[in-house]
């Protein structure tokens, strides 16, 4: 477990870095493509943006709205829960679990770093044109600001801290990977996480805060890395072992 604790420290300082230098950074955003996808998947028109004039009511956050926004904050607890759970229910599986968790997530940081992409509000809050799409809401900093009130800020400081993460869609991967473990280890835990799944996939899209297409790369990362991670034990044993004979060399001299 604190191994699993000093990985996702890690992980948030790579997932934060690449905004350390927001100007070179927003430079380098991808801001077109995720559009031009979301407008086949949408024939023609977003999801995020179709969902939010069936459903939402501009400038107001609904009652139907806040429980979706609070299905996206409980994402920061439910990937380490999953796994809390299988350590405590069904520990055998908890080794495996946690690799594939946290390879998730460190795989995401690494194209957060060489390709940052900008989610459905970017263009709107910036005002840099995005393929002429009309500007989605951020509906999920709309209510956090009327509910955490002067906290809002400080807690999405910490929270937040790279903009520019979209593609892929952690939020939704992890939370795929989760369900994917809890089903093999209790179908009745699995359900409820694929449920929860399948609720933080709309919400992430209907609320402005990932395109369509996030989440299906979200989708195949967890996926590839459930079905072909295990390839990459032996390069990862001998990245392992090279580590280990430099960390000795280096207490001999020392």
């Amino acid at each position: 477990m604190a191994v699993c604790a000093l990985q996702m420290w890690a992980c948030v300082s790579a997932y934060k870095t690449p905004h350390d230098d927001a100007d070179a950074q927003a430079a380098r955003v991808h801001l077109d493509y995720p559009v031009w996808v979301d407008r086949l998947l949408g024939a023609g028109q977003t999801p995020t943006l179709r969902l939010q004039r069936l459903l939402g009511r501009p400038g107001i956050i609904r009652p139907f709205d806040k429980p979706l926004v609070w299905v996206h904050w409980m994402w920061f607890i439910v990937p380490h829960a999953a796994l809390l759970y299988l350590l405590v229910r069904a520990p055998e599986r908890f080794a495996r679990g946690a690799v594939m968790m946290y390879a998730v997530f460190d795989l995401g940081a690494i194209v957060y770093h060489v390709a940052p992409t900008a989610p459905p509000w970017y263009a709107a809050q910036t005002g840099r044109p995005t393929a002429q799409e009309p500007a989605a809401r951020r509906m999920m900093a709309e209510y956090g600001e009327q509910f955490w009130r002067d906290g809002w800020g400080p807690l999405y400081s910490v929270l937040g801290g790279n903009p520019l993460a979209a593609m892929p869609s952690l939020h939704f991967a992890t939370s795929v990977v989760g369900a994917r473990l809890l089903w093999e280890a209790a179908p009745v835990a699995g359900a409820m996480a694929w449920t929860y799944a399948v609720v933080l996939g709309f919400a992430l899209v209907y609320l402005g805060e990932h395109y369509a297409v996030d989440l299906i790369a979200g989708y195949a990362l967890a996926e590839g890395v459930r079905r072909y991670g295990h390839r990459a034990v032996p390069l990862l044993s001998r990245v392992s072992r090279a580590v280990s004979w430099l960390e000795a060399r280096a207490h001999a001299r020392g």
